[in-house]
């Protein structure tokens, strides 16, 4: 589950332009120099699939693990692909049904140029189908099905630098899902000097994902389960495919963070939290940000309760155990430990309200109190 999207229609969007023209600027839709996309502009944006493979039984797309086969007219999982004339192709490039400017903070990212602002986008379309989403409105949808933008790589670099962002985001659907979107994009951001982050499922075969890692700066993934048959029933995924996306995305030098959210009654399982923190202690990443997320009931697992906080404590606390130096708690406001402390000296180092820094005491990627090098891309 990633940060929560809003809905839009015209009458709000308009609204929010003159809301930006009047000086506002943390909204959740951004004013874009341009329009809705019309029908017939969405036919004309298919395009051919990066990762594609002919089979006797079809054409398999070779993004992700589910690896759709598909005959002529046959839609992707993902609701994002489809075959003509014997040719895989994207629905979603240049079409996005999201976008916005979040703090860096929002991904989360707290290691990752703190305090900065993303452009975000996203199209419809998602590769796994997590009962506890979020943003199932677009998520579970599909590019046809959603009020998009029109908004081509170019101008999506083009509105980012005229709002000041240090960098684009693909998130609140999953992006892999829109992968030559992403590419294309990150590629002509690149260009200009922006950078280029990811809110993932991490679910995305090697080799893509490897390509990916060539215009990508920075990416949160969610591990959403430690147990095979809770990855499964909670996401309609695997495990084992996100643990060596980690691998790839930390061996390929993109900076990385890892989200866990804590849903009751399927990941509270102290053992299996143990496993988890133990795993990535084990496997290289002990200097690698740990988000552990407050589950808020939504979706298909409304009848659930909120996380207990105390069982997000309890997490945090089997993390450091286990050697992780940086391990957060989220959606819980005024939680210290939404706060960065020095593995060293203990000093509190980049102190946050919310979504805001409130204040940044690292120097040259070092704690101003004893110098110890503070893992991350900072300002």
């Amino acid at each position: 589950m990633g940060e929560k999207d809003f809905d839009i229609n015209k009458r709000s969007f308009l609204k929010k332009c003159l809301a930006l023209s009047a000086g506002i600027a943390t909204l959740p839709h951004t004013c874009l120099a341009g329009t809705f996309e019309s029908e017939e502009e969405q036919a004309l944006k298919l395009r051919e699939a990066m990762f594609q493979e002919t089979t006797p039984r079809g054409i398999m797309c070779r993004i992700c693990p589910n690896e759709c086969v598909l005959k002529e007219g046959e839609i992707s999982k993902c609701n994002n692909r489809t075959v003509r004339n014997s040719k895989l192709l994207t629905m979603a490039f240049g079409n996005p049904c999201s976008v916005a400017i979040d703090p860096i903070e929002k991904k989360p990212l707290y290691h990752f140029y703190p305090g900065t602002r993303a452009y975000s986008i996203a199209t419809a379309g998602c590769n796994l189908a997590c009962l506890n989403c979020q943003n199932w409105s677009i998520s579970q949808s599909s590019p046809d099905k959603t009020r998009n933008f029109d908004l081509m790589p170019e101008r999506v670099v083009n509105e980012s630098k005229r709002n000041n962002c240090r960098s684009i985001a693909y998130t609140y659907t999953e992006p892999a899902t829109f992968y030559e979107y992403v590419y294309e994009t990150a590629a002509e951001a690149r260009k200009a000097g922006i950078k280029n982050i990811l809110k993932s499922n991490g679910y995305i075969n090697p080799e893509p994902l490897k390509k990916w890692c060539q215009v990508i700066d920075a990416a949160n993934i969610d591990l959403k389960a430690f147990n095979d048959n809770t990855y499964l029933r909670l996401s309609g995924g695997k495990l084992q495919p996100v643990l060596d996306s980690l691998k790839i995305y930390k061996d390929s030098g993109v900076w990385l963070e890892i989200t866990h959210l804590i849903v009751p009654r399927w990941t509270d399982k102290t053992d299996e939290i143990a496993e988890m923190c133990k795993w990535l202690s084990n496997n290289g990443f002990k200097d690698t940000p740990l988000h552990f997320s407050r589950f808020h009931p939504t979706y298909k697992l409304e009848q659930l309760p909120p996380t207990p906080v105390d069982i997000l404590r309890s997490a945090a606390k089997i993390a450091s155990g286990e050697g992780l130096n940086y391990v957060y708690i989220g959606n819980v406001p005024g939680n210290e430990m939404a706060d960065t402390r020095c593995p060293s000296c203990g000093s509190v180092v980049v102190s946050r309200q919310g979504f805001t820094v409130t204040s940044n005491n690292i120097t040259d990627g070092k704690c101003n109190k004893c110098g110890r090098i503070i893992e991350g891309k900072w300002n």
